[in-house]
């Protein structure tokens, strides 16, 4: 299903302020909160498409990417949106307690939830031929994943403290006239705890740049945009949630025999035209750089079609191969012999076809100085 339009889902200008995007989503999220629209899928797919939105929109250098290249900039930076509902959640929770007065999506304590990581995108040219037969590459690629050290906790061990303004708890409650309302701790933004001796190889962030490979098993029959996904090798999650998937996007080269059409193929052959008029027999290239004899029949057309079977691309959900179709190019030729001019006037001459300068038929245009 295709994406609809960012500023479309919240109902805003491509101008609006930031005050103006925040104010948008809050209608939103109200109006299609779960919890005001229990069992209703459609609310929920709305829910999810606001908040992707909103998430999109209210981050500077994502609305910048998008306004500039739309939803196909972001997925080639990793962005896919939310899986669930409970992954809006865990990624605004501050933001929902000030909308709502309390933490969403259940679960003891004040921190924050691990979030799944973002998906990666990778572009992988195969040749034609590995895209036919099918091919194990290996990639390499950059991603972010958990340090290894303090296991995305940030900290040395012992290295952190209960955070004093909240008690651990990651909210703290201010009061509205006769309401209390929780909102994320200042402090320690939503944490419960404070760092005190940062994890020096990833200098207290949690995640540290990784150089990984991947072997990648390419089926065979692809074709070119198709999309195989590798489960859990995107980029690292946060608070030991899984890694996002690695979605590697397929080009195939054209090949300089072949033309593709599902998973047939069509090779265009030349033959002169006394071969197509008494039929000859040709040699046509195939697939793993092999060759087969092609009987061509007598008094055969130009863009006539031969059919050898099997000799097409490996069918990606099915059992076989497709067909090569070899096309047919009838040649005339633009220069001859007296010898040869000769003959073909006299095959004329016994066809009643006029030929020369000021002939009508087809022996005109090979005849004409």
């Amino acid at each position: 299903m295709e994406k609809r339009d960012y500023y479309e889902i919240l109902d805003i200008s491509r101008g609006a302020s930031e005050g103006d995007i925040k104010r948008s989503y809050r209608q939103m999220a109200m109006k299609y909160h779960p919890d005001r629209n229990p069992g209703n899928k459609e609310a929920e797919d709305k829910f999810k498409e606001c908040a992707e939105a909103y998430e999109v929109l209210s981050d500077n250098d994502k609305r910048k990417v998008y306004d500039t290249y739309g939803h196909a900039g972001l997925s080639g930076q990793g962005f896919s949106g939310f899986s669930d509902v409970n992954d809006v959640f865990s990624s605004f929770g501050s933001i929902f307690e000030d909308f709502f007065g309390f933490q969403q999506g259940g679960g003891g304590g004040g921190k924050r939830r691990g979030r799944k990581g973002a998906d990666l995108r990778f572009d992988l040219v195969l040749e034609f031929e590995e895209a036919a037969f099918g091919v194990e590459k290996e990639i390499e690629y950059e991603r972010d994943i958990a340090c290894t050290v303090c296991k995305g906790e940030r900290a040395e061990a012992g290295g952190k403290k209960t955070c004093g303004t909240c008690g651990g708890r990651g909210q703290v409650a201010r009061s509205q006239g006769f309401f209390s309302v929780a909102t994320a701790c200042p402090t320690c933004h939503g944490e419960g705890e404070i760092v005190t001796n940062p994890c020096k190889p990833c200098k207290g962030k949690g995640r540290v740049r990784d150089q990984k490979k991947v072997s990648v098993k390419i089926p065979p029959g692809v074709d070119q945009g198709v999309r195989l996904r590798v489960s859990e090798e995107g980029q690292g999650g946060a608070g030991g949630a899984p890694n996002g998937d690695l979605y590697v996007f397929l080009q195939v080269k054209d090949s300089p025999h072949f033309e593709r059409d599902g998973s047939d193929l069509v090779h265009t052959a030349s033959i002169s035209m006394v071969q197509a008029a008494l039929g000859t027999k040709i040699a046509v290239p195939t697939l793993g750089n092999n060759t087969v004899d092609l009987e061509v029949p007598a008094g055969v057309q130009f863009g006539h079609r031969l059919t050898i079977a099997g000799e097409g691309i490996p069918k990606l959900r099915g059992i076989g191969r497709g067909d090569l179709w070899v096309e047919l190019k009838v040649e005339v030729p633009t220069k001859m012999s007296k010898e040869q001019k000769e003959l073909l006037q006299q095959f004329a001459e016994i066809s009643g076809e006029k030929v020369g300068s000021g002939g009508n038929g087809f022996f005109s245009k090979i005849f004409k100085d």
